[in-house]
C-alpha cells in the first residue's frame, strides 16, 4: 500500500470507528469491513486476462473463476467503448456483457457479472471504480439473491424507469456540451433516476449512519470520491458501504450528521442541485473497499431491479435501454431483450417505430438519416395479458450543422395510484437551445398543448434555474395505459422527442 493510501486508509478508518462508536455499531474489531457487521453476499475478484483464482462464495461453495477474454468496441462519434468479456466458471464458458442494464446470468450454477473493464478508462479521467486489472467480476451461489432480503429498499418513491435513466457504463447523454469531439467522456458509473423536480421522495436504500449532510461532514470523506456538498447526503451501511444520494432539492431535517437512519427513513426530495447538468434527477451511488483495496463503485443498478421488484411486484418490465448516441445512417439495434416478464417467457414484442412503421421482436435493426432525438416505444406483454412500455432514446447528431441535437428532459408525478380525473403534473424542460416552446400529446385524444420551458445550454439559462421546467397539468378520464408525447422543433427542423408511460386506474 502506497504512503497516500495508507493515509488515506487511516483516515477512513477514525471516520468509519468514529461514526459506528456513536451509532452502536462496533459490534466486533474493525478491519478492513471498516466496522461492518455482516458481509455482502456478492464475492468481488479483479482479474488480468488470463488470470484464475479460487472464490469461496457466500454458501461456503469453492469455484474456479478464470478471465479468458476481453473485447471492446468503441463508437464511432466520440469512440465510447462497449465492452465484454468471456469467462470459464468451472468448466464452463460464458462472454457477460459489461452493465449497462445487464444482470447477473448464471454460468454452471454460479451468478456471475461484469460491472467495469479497464477499457472505459482509455477517453476518460475519472477512476470511480478502483479498478487495476483489466476486469472486475461479481459472483453470487445460484439461486441467491443479490442484496439481503429486508436490508435494502428502492431510493425513489415512484415507478420503475418512470423517465430518463443513466446507469453503469453508459456513457453521459450529450445534451449540455455541444462540442462532442472532447477526448474525455463522462461513463456513468453509478445510478441516476431520473424524476419530477420537487415531487418525488427520495428515503434510504439501507440502514447506516449519516456522515454527510449538505456542507456537515464527520472527517474527512475525500478518499470516498465525493465532498461534502449543500444537495447531498451519505450514509455508511451496516456492510461498511457508503450510500450517496445527490441533486436533492431539499434534505429532510430529520437528517443529522452521526445519527442513524433505517432504509425508508426520508432523506430529501429529488432535484437538479449541485452538478446535476440541468436534469431533474437521483444521482444515487454506492462505494465500496473494492479487491485493489481502494473505495470504488459497487454497482447497483442489480440491487435497485431487485429491491423493486420486492417491494412493488410488478408481473412484467420493459427495458428498452441503453440510450444511443450515433451519426446519420448508422447501424442502430434497439433491444428490448432485457425486459422480464414473471410468467416467463414474454409473449410479445412490439415495437411503434419514428415514421409510424412497427416491427416485432426484441430486437429491431434501424438507420436514422436526420439529426434529432428519437424515443421509440417497446410494448412488452406477458402470457396473462399484462403489458408495460419503454422507451428507446436516439441521439442523432446534426451532421449538416455539425453539433449535436437540443436535448430534452419529460417527467410526470405522482406516478403511483393515478385514478380518473384525478391531476398529473406533467414537465419538460429543453437543452442547448433558445427556443424552449414543446408540445405535448397526452395520448389520450385530447387537444395538444404548447408549453415554454426555460433552456439549459448556450446561452441559456443555468441549470440551477428554479423555472428550469415547464409544467402543466393533464387529467385522464378513463382507466388505461397510456403513451405520452412531447416534441420540441428547432427552426431548423431537427425535433426533439420524448415519451412517459402514464398508468390511470390501474393501481
Amino acid at each position: 500500500m502506497s504512503p497516500r493510501h495508507l493515509l488515506g486508509f487511516l483516515a477512513l478508518l477514525l471516520l468509519h470507528g468514529l461514526a459506528c462508536e456513536e451509532a452502536g455499531l462496533c459490534r466486533h474489531e474493525q478491519g478492513d469491513n471498516m466496522g461492518a457487521t455482516h458481509e455482502p453476499l456478492r464475492r468481488v475478484v479483479d482479474l488480468h486476462v488470463g488470470e484464475a483464482v479460487n472464490v469461496t462464495l457466500a454458501n461456503g461453495e469453492d469455484v474456479r473463476v478464470q478471465l479468458l477474454d476481453l473485447q471492446e468496441k468503441a463508437d464511432t462519434l466520440r469512440g465510447a467503448v462497449q465492452a465484454r468479456v468471456k469467462v470459464r466458471v468451472r468448466d464452463q464458458e460464458a462472454w457477460l456483457p459489461s452493465a449497462n442494464y445487464h444482470l447477473p446470468q448464471t454460468v454452471s450454477g454460479v451468478q456471475v457479472d461484469c460491472p467495469i473493464t479497464k477499457g472505459y478508462y482509455r477517453n476518460t479521467g475519472q477512476d470511480s471504480w478502483g479498478l487495476e486489472k483489466d476486469a472486475r467480476l461479481r459472483l453470487w451461489p445460484a439461486g441467491s439473491p443479490w442484496i439481503e432480503p429486508g436490508t435494502y429498499t428502492y431510493p425513489a418513491k415512484q415507478r420503475w424507469f418512470a423517465t430518463n435513466t443513466q446507469m453503469a457504463n453508459e456513457p453521459a447523454f450529450v445534451d449540455i456540451t455541444p462540442d462532442v469531439s472532447t477526448e474525455r467522456i463522462y461513463y456513468h458509473d453509478q445510478l441516476d433516476i431520473g424524476g419530477t423536480e420537487g415531487m418525488v421522495d427520495v428515503v434510504a436504500a439501507a440502514d447506516g449512519v449519516v456522515i454527510v449532510r449538505g456542507e456537515q461532514a464527520r472527517g474527512d470523506i475525500s478518499s470516498f470520491g465525493y465532498k461534502p456538498r449543500y444537495d447531498r447526503v451519505a450514509v455508511l451501511d451496516d456492510r461498511g458501504w457508503l450510500h450517496v444520494y445527490s441533486h436533492l432539492r431539499s434534505i429532510d431535517s430529520a437528517i443529522e450528521v452521526g445519527k442513524r437512519v433505517a432504509q425508508g427513513d426520508p432523506v430529501g426530495v429529488l432535484g437538479k442541485e449541485g452538478d446535476s447538468g440541468g436534469w431533474a434527477h437521483l444521482h444515487y451511488g454506492i462505494m465500496a473497499r473494492q479487491p485493489s483495496g481502494k473505495w470504488g463503485t459497487e454497482e447497483g443498478y442489480a440491487y435497485l431491479w431487485e429491491a423493486y421488484q420486492r417491494e412493488h411486484k410488478p408481473p412484467v418490465l420493459a427495458v428498452a435501454r441503453p440510450h444511443h448516441l450515433v451519426m446519420p445512417g448508422e447501424r442502430v439495434v434497439l433491444d428490448g431483450s432485457r425486459s422480464w416478464a414473471a410468467d416467463r417467457p414474454i409473449q410479445r414484442y412490439e415495437w411503434t417505430l419514428s415514421g409510424g412503421s412497427t416491427a416485432a421482436g426484441p430486437r429491431v435493426e434501424r438507420r436514422y438519416e436526420k439529426g434529432g432525438v428519437y424515443s421509440e416505444i417497446l410494448k412488452v406483454t406477458d402470457s396473462s395479458g399484462n403489458l408495460d412500455y419503454d422507451f428507446a432514446v436516439v441521439q442523432v447528431f446534426d451532421a449538416e450543422r455539425g453539433k449535436m441535437p437540443p436535448g430534452i428532459h419529460a417527467s410526470y408525478a405522482p406516478t403511483f395510484g393515478i385514478k380518473p380525473g384525478d391531476p398529473v403534473t406533467l414537465a419538460v424542460r429543453c437543452f442547448n437551445t433558445l427556443d424552449g416552446a414543446a408540445v405535448w400529446d397526452f395520448g389520450d385524444g385530447s387537444p395538444t398543448v404548447t408549453v415554454v420551458c426555460n433552456p439549459v445550454g448556450p446561452d441559456g439559462s443555468g441549470p440551477q434555474a428554479p423555472d428550469g421546467y415547464a409544467l402543466t397539468e393533464h387529467r385522464y378520464s378513463r382507466p388505461g395505459h397510456y403513451v405520452a408525447r412531447v416534441e420540441h422543433v428547432e427552426g431548423t427542423g431537427i425535433k426533439s422527442t420524448a415519451r412517459l408511460q402514464v398508468r390511470v386506474g390501474l393501481d
